[in-house]
């Protein structure tokens, strides 16, 4: 067995994980990017570069494909055989199936939730927190394109602490300096990924970051407000010159709330509704509310926009598990029937 961490981020237990897997002659790697049913692998030394590799037939499955950041085991026919378990995931709901998640993004150490200047979308940014505090991962607010603001910073500042999160910073590729602060989330060895909506400047971001032009741009159009046109399709593992790792991703359109977190990342909404006088408040006018009185009333209509959709998440995968059992259940009936008839 053999277990490189250097240059591909930090996973010291990894011989452990591996000496649980039935069989010998595994190699850990991870995982760098996904295309067309291969995927871009490393096992961190400098004279191997990446290559590309399969995976057997159990794991290509949508549920249990690896994906980006993922650590996985290669067998000894250079094929990746087992996704070993994953720590800071990041999961939203599939687009079109509400009982299915989608991996954004794996073994992360922060999220850094990016939204461009001048008008960020505070209610988005509020949902990639919510898909962060689900996988237990800490978040950061990025607000990119500070050349377009007039005060940029304060602008993060304030969001951020709205949002109840320690972090937010305004960067601008045009100013060096503004990265200064974002270099300081980097830390060497951990692993963070880049969230936000398409056109936020993500790719010029990661660019400004490496030090040259890795990451296509698309133009800048007078029709879409001086923002460039999402060009990202895969999402990367790239490793930045202090030796951070940084997950690019294409640009989110709908972040669908999927394995609880809400209450997480309304840490100051879910305080205030401890203090309210009845247990079961609703917060709809109730008297003796907190919730109504004390807190922000954008915030709270967020917050309950979100508890409702997790307990509809909820109700429909119940439904889907109870189906699920119903059909086994149906199918072993069938065939103690047939046993019962001779076997027919």
């Amino acid at each position: 067995m053999h277990a490189s961490t250097a240059g591909i981020g930090r996973r010291p237990d990894l011989d452990a994980e591996l000496a649980q897997l039935a069989g010998d002659g595994y190699t850990a790697v991870r995982v760098l990017a996904q295309h067309r049913g291969r995927w871009l692998v490393s096992d961190g030394l400098d004279d191997a570069p990446p290559r590309l590799v399969a995976a057997r037939g159990r794991l290509r499955a949508a549920g249990g494909a690896p994906t980006t950041g993922d650590w996985v085991a290669i067998d000894g026919d250079g094929v990746i055989a087992a996704v070993l378990e994953r720590r800071g995931v990041v999961v939203r709901r599939a687009a079109g199936a509400p009982v299915a998640g989608q991996v954004l993004a794996a073994n992360v150490e922060l999220v850094l939730v990016v939204e461009p200047l001048p008008e960020p979308n505070e209610r988005r940014a509020e949902r990639i927190i919510a898909l962060a505090a689900s996988g237990g991962v800490p978040a950061a607010l990025v607000l990119t394109k500070a050349d377009l603001a007039e005060d940029g910073g304060a602008v993060a500042r304030r969001m951020a602490r709205d949002l109840g999160l320690a972090d937010g910073i305004a960067v601008s590729v045009h100013d060096p300096d503004s990265l200064t602060v974002l270099w300081s989330l980097l830390e060497p060895g951990t692993t963070s990924v880049l969230l936000g909506p398409s056109g936020a400047g993500k790719s010029t971001l990661v660019n400004a970051l490496l030090g040259f032009n890795r990451q296509a741009i698309g133009e800048v159009s007078e029709h879409n407000g001086g923002r460039g046109r999402h060009t990202t399709v895969t999402r990367d593992l790239l490793r930045m010159p202090n030796g951070a790792l940084l997950i690019d991703t294409p640009g989110i359109r709908e972040a669908g709330l999927w394995d609880g977190g809400v209450g997480q990342s309304f840490a100051d909404i879910e305080e205030l509704a401890a203090r309210c006088r009845f247990s079961d408040c609703q917060h709809n006018g109730e008297p003796g509310c907190a919730v109504r009185a004390d807190g922000d009333p954008e915030r709270v209509a967020a917050w309950q926009k979100l508890e409702r959709e997790q307990a509809w998440i909820e109700d429909r995968r119940a439904a889907s598990l109870a189906r699920e059992r119903s059909g086994r259940r149906f199918e072993v009936t069938q065939r103690e029937a047939r046993r019962a008839k001779g076997g027919r």
